[in-house]
């Protein structure tokens, strides 16, 4: 087979397995405002391990140029807040007003995410098949707590599970997108994986703290429940990635 088809079929492997993250929902129905809380913090810790692999990995590249990434991550999110609409008008994945648009900033960055991991995909292949396909097969498994990091605030509001599940796997189609023209031209892509890695570090811990960690706070009215899930969700996250 075609070289370059390998790798698009690959990564398009590593986005599917992203909608795995929303099949623990199949046995949880009728969530409890404490539940949503909870479920918050979980999302919040995914995500804040996730943030701080991806700094580690681009750190070995530039680690200033990773910091520059981090920056305009945050910026970012800053920005799209004040754009979005926050009124009942919004809708996504039948939700509306505040909860579809904390839904769409956290699709945004699991998607914005995505282009820096088809990137990292294309410019592994480019040093070896094997590198590259243990790579691809690492963000695959890694990508199933980053479904379940988006079904967590999807599913408990009301979002049926497979509609979550294509949500996710939608969030992770930049991957494939991204990794064959980062094999085709991988010294040109090269320098951008810090600065691209370290952006969706950067997004993702300023939706943490902006939305997932306040709203976990506001519907468990239990701010040790919150950070104590937030917390082991967290090592869980980085002890995951690691083994990986």
């Amino acid at each position: 087979m075609d070289q370059t088809l390998s790798i698009f079929l690959l990564a398009l492997g590593t986005a599917l397995a992203t909608g795995l993250g929303a099949l623990p929902f199949l046995w949880m129905r009728n969530p409890s405002p404490r539940w949503i809380g909870v479920a918050n913090a979980l999302a919040a810790g995914l995500m804040i391990g996730a943030s701080v692999s991806l700094v580690l990995e681009g750190q070995h590249s530039s680690l200033p140029a990773t910091l520059i990434g981090v920056g305009l991550g945050m910026a970012f999110i800053l920005i799209t807040r004040k754009v979005l609409p926050d009124h009942d008008e919004l809708s996504i994945g039948g939700m509306k007003g505040l909860s579809a648009r904390r839904a769409l900033l956290l699709f945004l960055v699991m998607t914005i995410h995505s282009f820096a991991e088809g990137v990292g995909v294309g410019v592994a292949f480019g040093g070896g098949q094997a590198i590259g396909l243990m790579i691809a097969i690492a963000i695959a498994v890694h990508n199933i707590p980053e479904g379940l990091a988006i079904s967590l605030t999807m599913v408990p509001r009301g979002t049926p599970v497979w509609k979550a599940a294509l949500y996710s796997i939608a969030s992770s189609l930049p991957q494939p997108l991204m990794a064959v023209p980062a094999y085709w031209f991988v010294e040109q892509f090269r320098p951008a994986l810090p600065v691209g890695l370290g952006f969706a570090a950067g997004a993702m811990i300023w939706m943490v703290f902006s939305e997932l960690l306040p709203e976990s706070l506001k519907e468990s009215h239990n701010a040790r429940l919150t950070y104590g899930v937030t917390t082991l969700a967290t090592f869980a996250m980085l002890a995951f990635t690691f083994m990986l």
